[in-house]
Order: C-alpha cells, then structure tokens, then sequence
C-alpha cells in the first residue's frame, strides 16, 4: 500500500489523469491501495479482470477503471480507455520519494572544482562527482555515487545511493539509475597469444538517451571505439548485461537477468523476456518480443514472438537436434502424407 501526507480531491486527479469522473468530485483521499486492501481515504483501480471479483466489495473512495465496469462500481468512478496506463500516472500522485530532496550539496559530499550544477540538483552524502561532470536541473544524486570524469546526466534525472558512473558517460533527462548499477565499465575485450590474454583499451563511452531506466546491480559496458547506445525510454530491469558496442532502440524493455553480448543491435519497441541471451554482432529488428530464458544466436529481421530453449545435453547432441528441431514441421508434413497415402491404398 502506498500513502502519502498530502491529499488531492477526487475532481483534481480525474484532471490529471484525464478521466470522466462520476461522484463527488470535493472527495478527498490520501493514498492508493489494492481493491482488497483500500480504505475510504484511498483511490484504487480495476486494471486486470481477474480482480474484477473484488470490485463490488471494495472500500475504497474510488475506482479507476475502464468504462465497461463503471455501472458495477459501488463507489465513485473514475473512468479511462486504458486504466493500466491511469494507474501509472496515478501511482506517481503518491510516490512517497517524489519531491523528497531538497536541492543542495551534502557536506560529506566530494565534488570537483570545476564541476557544473544546475539549478536544483541535490548531491547526498558521501557522493563523489569528479572534474568535468555537468549535472543539468533538477538532478539527485543518491549517497555513495560515484559520476565520473566528464560524465554528464541530463535534466530532473535520478541516481540512487550507490550507483557508479564511469567517466566520459552521457545520461539523458528523466533517468532513473537503481541502486548498484554500473554505467561505463569496461568492456570485456581481450586478445589472446597462445598462452594468456592482453587488455584491450576500451575507448568509446556510453550514451543514454532520455526516459531510460535501469534497475538495480544492471551493467553497461562501454565501447569499444563507438559509444554503446541506449534509445530514449528503454527501460532496463535488474541484474542485466549490456555489452561494449551494443545498440538498443527506442522503447524496448528487457527484463531481469538478460544478457546481450558485444555488438548487438535490437530495434525499437522490442521486449525481452527473463533470462533471454542474444549472442554477438546480431541484428534484431523492429517490434520483435523473445520469451524468457531464450538463446538467440542468429538475427532477426520480421516482427513477432520468438521462443527457445530446451534442456541441457551434450553440446554435440544438441547441435544435431536443432538441426532437426527445425526440419519437424517438413517431417510432420511428410508424415502426414505417407499416412494419407496408406489409408488410401
């Protein structure tokens, strides 16, 4: 359950979220809550039909919902085409850490000579902001966070506590970087003689575009030469792998645990499931989703739903059974053919 001091009237949030309000709109509430667990001082939505069950014996002031359900609705309504979407609008209303902050610099704090603070940034304790950085409006950086050597972080962007920020890195506005991830490391380049392995400098950096976030323990290596790339509004669960030199267009969302290894480019508007891994220098295309726990090893270039993964075995079996994983749906036909054929003689 989320609850914050402030109150708002039934008729200043149907404003907000641009839905048709029907009720007492001088209704004042404090919080968002479950339809189960809401009181009369809290809003609570109707997103998922299988909770409609709970709808006629909430106790909440009102409901947001969608206009179909808006008659079975005891309580005040208020009603929207896509009430999922109201829901996260809404959620925002009542974010405990919204506007928390306030502006200024922590005395424990280290921040370089030459660093540049906009209007309103917040700097907590034992940060450390090195030379060069540009930190636009708005910021917050979180305690214990490190941004490095002209890093710069755009307008109103977050930094939870711990969050590493290496140098020459270039976050847009709007950010939200969880706590735990590293943005910048290097890439895992390495060349081989026979009996060890040699460094190799990675001299790219790393360029966020605006509205991305990403969760907590998430890493995302620098280039190599290039800038790995990361398009407005990606949202970027935890616990992810990102490699040097890997692109990833504009509103696509990958979920925990995925890995993407060096020089992959996905689309935009792509979704990757759970525990997806998509193999170096692929291309995968626009408008593409991949289940969890897939391995992606070729690209893709048409749109759609895409589904991998079998149980371990001896690579060498393995190997011959995709082969002939793919050969099932012409077996299957030819099959079927024979079997016709047979009945018919």
């Amino acid at each position: 359950m989320n609850q914050d001091a402030h109150s708002l009237t039934l008729a200043e949030i149907a404003t907000r979220l641009g839905a048709e309000l029907r009720g007492d709109g001088a209704q004042r509430v404090s919080g968002l809550a479950t339809l189960r667990d809401a009181g009369p001082e809290h809003i609570t939505f109707l997103a998922n039909r299988a909770y409609l069950k709970d709808l006629a014996d909430t106790r909440a002031a009102a409901v947001l919902l969608h206009p179909s359900h808006a008659q079975t609705c005891p309580v005040a309504s208020l009603t929207l085409a896509n009430p999922y979407l109201g829901y996260a609008e809404l959620s925002r209303l009542f974010d405990p850490l919204a506007n928390r902050e306030s502006a200024g610099v922590h005395p424990s704090a280290v921040v370089a000579e030459d660093a540049q603070l906009g209007e309103g940034v917040s700097v907590g304790p034992q940060a450390v902001i090195e030379s060069g950085v540009i930190l636009d409006d708005g910021v917050i950086i979180g305690p214990g966070c490190v941004v490095g050597a002209d890093t710069r972080i755009g307008a109103n962007s977050r930094l939870h506590a711990n969050v590493t920020l290496y140098h020459g890195v270039i976050i847009g506005a709007r950010a939200i970087l969880h706590s735990g991830c590293v943005i910048g490391g290097d890439g895992f380049g390495f060349a081989h003689d026979g009996k060890g392995w040699h460094k190799i400098a990675q001299l790219g950096g790393v360029v966020l575009g605006d509205d991305v976030e990403v969760g907590s323990c998430s890493s995302i290596d620098r280039g190599a030469l290039g800038d790995t790339l990361i398009g407005d509004d990606v949202k970027i669960d935890s616990q992810v792998q990102i490699a040097h030199n890997v692109q990833i267009g504009e509103h696509s969302a990958l979920a925990g645990c995925v890995g993407i290894a060096g020089s992959t480019r996905v689309g935009r508007h792509c979704m990757l499931g759970g525990g997806v891994g998509l193999s170096g220098h692929l291309t995968i295309c626009d408008g593409v989703q991949v289940t969890g726990m897939s391995l992606v090893t070729n690209s893709i270039h048409e749109p759609g739903i895409y589904s991998s993964g079998t149980g371990a075995m001896d690579n060498a079996q393995w190997r011959r059974n995709a082969v002939r994983f793919k050969q099932l749906d012409d077996i299957a036909r030819r099959l079927s053919r024979l079997e016709k054929a047979e009945r018919g003689a």
